[in-house]
Order: structure tokens, then sequence, then C-alpha cells
């Protein structure tokens, strides 16, 4: 990080800020001044990031198209730096963009690589997460029996999963006894 970038660490802390506070748009539009500023100073990485953080806040912003817009190909970066984690939470982000426009078929082939890769990485919380959501796909495409198979994944997956989750893992496991 150089001078030219330094002033922009604050910017995110405020954009995040701003999120958490659910104040999704205004967020948005901070996280696209630090992305395109890191954009302008060469700084691939960072852009990447915070066009992610632009694209959450813009899907809970209820702006799946532009949310999508903004996380294009920014797994490709992550894939080039070799970070996996973050090149399947850009592809989850970019799933979840089309699973709101509609677009099941595309987002669950998106879901299906993001899970693959944080497999390969050891992040089974966030396989958890992502494995929910392919489950909740293949529900809504009438695919009940897939969909308990990634339940039971995803559930299977989590380190400490709650009362809830435990349950129906218990549930899915009478189920597929027989």
């Amino acid at each position: 990080m150089d001078l030219s970038t330094a002033n922009l660490i604050p910017l995110a802390n405020q954009a995040k800020k701003l999120y958490e506070e659910s104040e999704y748009e205004q967020a948005a539009a901070l996280f696209e001044q630090v992305y395109q500023q890191y954009a302008a100073a060469g700084d691939e990485l960072n852009s990447a990031e915070n066009k992610n953080n632009a694209s959450v806040a813009l899907l809970k912003a209820d702006q799946p198209q532009k949310a999508l817009d903004v996380a294009m190909g920014t797994d490709l970066v992550f894939a080039k730096s070799g970070d996996q984690t973050r090149q399947a939470m850009s592809l989850g982000n970019q799933a979840a963009a089309l699973e709101a426009l509609g677009n099941l078929d595309k987002a669950l082939d998106l879901y299906q690589q993001a899970s693959d890769l944080l497999k390969e990485a050891g992040e089974q919380d966030l396989r958890s997460y992502v494995l929910k959501s392919i489950s909740s796909i293949k529900m809504r495409k009438g695919k009940y029996m897939e969909s308990m198979v990634s339940m039971q994944a995803a559930i299977g997956d989590k380190k400490s999963p709650s009362m809830a989750e435990r349950i129906l893992k218990k549930l899915l496991g009478l189920i597929f006894k027989n």
C-alpha cells in the first residue's frame, strides 16, 4: 500500500459501518469510491475486495443486477492471486445476485464452484452456508432428494451447528439410513 491508497482504509471502514447500520445504498456508494480508487492505483486485489463488498451491499439494497455487474470478474482476480477463499466468496456473491434475478441454473452452477473451492480451502463454515443456498435452490426447482442431500452436507460440515441444525441433521440421518 502506498500513500495514495492509505486514505482508503478509513473510507472502507466507514462503508462497513454504514453496512452494519443497514444503510446499504450509502455503503455501496462508498465501497464503489474505494474500489475505483484502488483500481486507479493499480491495486487489483483491494479493488476486487471492495467490489465484492459493494456487491453484497447492493444485493441488500435490492439491486441484484448492479450487484452482479459489480462482482463480475472479481473471482478471476482472486484466482490469479491463488486466494481460493475470496475467489469462492466472489462466486457466491455472483450466485446470490443471479438467484435474486431468478437465474437459478446459473446461480446453482456458481454456488457449486464456490462450494468446491471452499472444500479445497478447508473453509467448512463458509461452505456450509453455500451448501444451504444450493439446497434452497434445489428445493425451489422441485429436486427434493438432492436438496436434502445438500442440506445434510451443509449441516455435516458445520463445526458448531445450532440446536435446530442438530435436530435437522438427526432427521436427515433417519431419512437416509434406509
